[in-house]
């Protein structure tokens, strides 16, 4: 979530205010320390039902906007609200039973989460691998320290947790202020280009930017198109929803499609890389392409632009716009990235390519809508849209794993809703409910009125 923050804010927005990320993240790691320190004698001074009470409101609204979301979105947030909602509500019933259930849950995450990285970590052997495997040893050592019942018999599960969360918090703002300190620019994303291109009319609302839905047709705008993995097949594929959706759609034939992902910006600037040669998809040989090393590469080609790809494929499936990007960065970008034309099925592939350059697109562009005189209220409103949870992890497991279409399509529309700013969900539902309610009193009146006239008549 940090890269996001760091991408999305820029480094000018936050290195003005290094000092107070870096003590922030210093009280949030010794506040984290300290809860998980204190929950190892039983907790018996841990507020528990205070935050299952949080949970549960947290839960609540998370499922009340969870229907504003599209696709992977929706099932994340729907994800995330019934977790809590369980949480807090095994939380407030108390006792052994609920205290152990909810261990066994946190255990279960932390397992999946630590196997997942360590089996994708051996198997791809992308760049930096053997931390991330090393990460997810530590998270299955989590896991079997909420599996078992020492030191307070499941009873500081909670404050385990929120201890975690607090350093683990504090340590990411840490490490952000101080690589910010000294930054002018975000290295990834260098370019000696100062003009950029700002977007026009949208709708000011109470002090902030934002927009109401996304960009119509005739709204200059950046395009990501994907061919979902099921789209680009060339004959009827196999029912296996999740991994059509993410991975990999295999037709009646046999045949593994998995789709494809291009950027288009309105200047002129078409990304979008395949591989010069066929590559054999075939379910014998598809496992022996995933390990993201060099006699996996193979000679690649960006194709010239949407009108011929499409001729000459089929039009993509979904289409992703977003109105606030860098023109300039994005320029830079591929400038550079189109030096090299090396395809990798894993790690350099057509996805991973369309979701770096939409990184380099978005880089500070949520910072400068606001302008120079942006606050920190810029920064709390970005913590508290639930789409940045959701790109953070979407981004998690593509970089653990490898991009995909499905997951640079989920990517692309989280980051689409950061980076075009939206009236909070529970807000707008809300004035709804108010709207409506108005609506209803009114038509009450009406009715009541009619029916005095109609007495009065008789």
């Amino acid at each position: 979530m940090a890269q996001l923050i760091l991408i999305l804010l820029g480094v000018d927005y936050l290195r003005k205010r290094w000092r107070a990320l870096a003590i922030a993240g210093a009280v949030f790691l010794i506040a984290g320390v300290v809860v998980f320190i204190d929950a190892l004698d039983g907790a018996h001074y841990f507020p528990l039902n205070f935050f299952a009470v949080l949970f549960i409101l947290e839960g609540l609204a998370t499922l009340a906007t969870a229907k504003t979301g599209v696709g992977g979105q929706k099932v994340l947030r729907y994800a995330k609200g019934i977790f809590v909602l369980v949480a807090g509500a095994l939380i407030l019933a108390g006792h052994h039973h609920g205290n152990f259930v909810l261990s066994m849950i946190f255990g279960a995450l932390f397992l999946i989460d630590g196997l997942m990285q360590c089996i994708a970590g051996y198997v791809v052997r992308y760049e930096r691998w053997k931390y991330v495997f090393a990460w997810g040893i530590v998270e299955i050592l989590l896991a079997i320290f909420f599996f078992q019942p020492y030191p307070t018999n499941y009873v500081g599960t909670l404050p385990y947790c929120l201890g975690l969360f607090l350093a683990f918090a504090g340590l990411k703002l840490l490490t952000l202020a101080l690589r910010v300190k000294h930054l002018a620019t975000n290295p990834a994303f260098q370019s000696e280009q100062h003009l950029s291109f700002m977007p026009t009319g949208p709708e000011v609302a109470g002090g902030r930017t934002v927009w109401d839905g996304p960009p119509t047709e005739s709204e200059r705008a950046l395009t990501i198109h994907v061919w979902t993995p099921s789209g680009s097949a060339k004959a009827e594929t196999r029912n296996y929803p999740v991994v059509n959706r993410y991975i990999a759609a295999v037709d009646v034939n046999g045949v593994v499609s998995t789709g494809h992902a291009a950027l288009e910006s309105p200047e002129g600037i078409y990304i979008s890389l395949y591989p010069g040669v066929e590559i054999d998809h075939s379910p014998d040989e598809f496992g022996t392409m995933l390990r993201a090393t060099a006699e996996n590469n193979v000679p690649g080609l960006f194709q010239p632009d949407y009108g011929t790809e499409s001729k000459a494929w089929r039009p993509s499936n979904v289409q992703v716009r977003i109105r606030n990007y860098d023109a300039a960065k994005l320029a830079a970008f591929w400038d550079e990235y189109r030096k090299n034309t090396t395809y990798n099925l894993t790690y350099r592939n057509c996805s991973s390519t369309v979701s770096n350059a939409l990184e380099a697109a978005l880089d500070g562009v949520v910072g400068r809508l606001h302008g120079p005189g942006a606050g920190w209220k810029v920064l709390v409103r970005l913590l508290l849209t639930p789409e940045l949870w959701v790109a953070a992890q979407i981004r998690k497991r593509a970089v653990t794993m490898a991009w995909t279409p499905g997951l640079t399509l989920d990517y692309a529309r989280a980051m689409s809703m950061l980076a075009d700013p939206r009236p909070f969900g529970w807000w707008k539902m809300s004035q709804a409910a108010v709207r409506q309610i108005a609506k209803l009193r009114e038509g009450w009146r009406r009715q009541d009125r009619e029916a005095a006239s109609q007495r009065a008549r008789s």
